[in-house]
């Protein structure tokens, strides 16, 4: 009798842990010890019944038999993408989206607009796009280049320009690209200056270009000529440096070549050390 006494026990035990909702989706049972104590509790009761001896082996069989049943459901998933609400990051996707292990919608390109909304699926990073995924075309100087990729925002009206949004006649100069006295050595506002340049550039995989150096008439041209090559190749490696394919960049030295002003006056040897790119393709 006493063992049909404790497997009446133990299955009523089963019984009401069932009905009172250990094993229904809820927070409190995150916690085996909530479980083992309502298992304990529901036993003892049904023991009682019998006998203080029973409510006690109904506690103890309750208490074990709350811990197994409640260790074995699975963790709430109120959304239902499939990651426990416990380590959702994102709760309240919509049903069917597909998620990350944090389960965040899939944001492929991204440019803010998870891929289920997105209609402009792989826009090239950087690119500010509207609330559909799109690129926001903004073209201040109405030259056919996006504000957010003109290499040389402010363009004349009518000029014919190339990829990069510049004059296609004429190599576009790198203004406030400066050296060191008689070195490589970048210095004043030109880290800045090149690192817009390249967050620019690396918005055209596709298009080359030539960095160009120039030097004034003073010091042997010899020696000028080696020098606007190293300061051109410096501007290179800066570049490459911030993200610009190597293979789409090349350096020429032009020494004191090519003047664009007076070399007898101070103003227009400053001008003539300069630094410009060129597209080549």
């Amino acid at each position: 009798m006493s063992l049909l006494r404790s497997l009446r026990t133990f299955l009523s035990v089963v019984l009401v842990i069932s009905v009172t909702g250990c094993a229904t989706d809820g927070p409190w049972y995150d916690d085996w010890r909530n479980c083992a104590m309502a298992g304990a509790v529901a036993g003892a009761g049904m023991g009682s019944v019998n006998d203080s001896d029973a409510a006690l082996v109904g506690g103890a069989v309750g208490a074990l038999v709350g811990s197994l049943m409640c260790a074995a459901i699975d963790p709430p998933d109120s959304d239902g993408d499939g990651v426990p609400d416990d380590k959702d990051q994102c709760p309240g996707t919509p049903l069917g989206a597909t998620v990350d292990e944090f389960g965040c919608e899939l944001d492929s390109d991204g440019d803010g607009v998870v891929d289920r909304l997105d209609q402009c699926p792989d826009t090239p990073m950087g690119t500010k796009v509207d609330q559909y995924g799109c690129p926001l075309i903004i073209d201040t100087d109405g030259d056919g280049v996006p504000d957010d990729r003109d290499f040389c925002p402010g363009t004349e009206p009518g000029v014919t320009v190339n990829e990069i949004g510049c004059d296609s006649t004429k190599p576009t100069l790198l203004k406030g690209v400066t050296f060191a006295h008689d070195s490589t050595e970048l210095i004043g506002n030109s880290s800045a200056i090149l690192d817009d340049a390249a967050a620019r550039l690396v918005l055209y995989p596709e298009v080359k270009i030539e960095i160009v150096g120039h030097t004034d008439s003073q010091g042997a041209a010899e020696y000028n000529k080696d020098l606007s090559q190293r300061r051109a190749q410096s501007v290179h490696d800066y570049l490459v440096s911030q993200g610009v394919k190597d293979e789409n960049i090349s350096a020429l030295g032009m020494g004191e070549d090519d003047p664009i002003a007076d070399n007898a006056t101070a103003e227009g040897r400053t001008q003539n050390r300069r630094v410009q790119i060129k597209v080549i393709q």
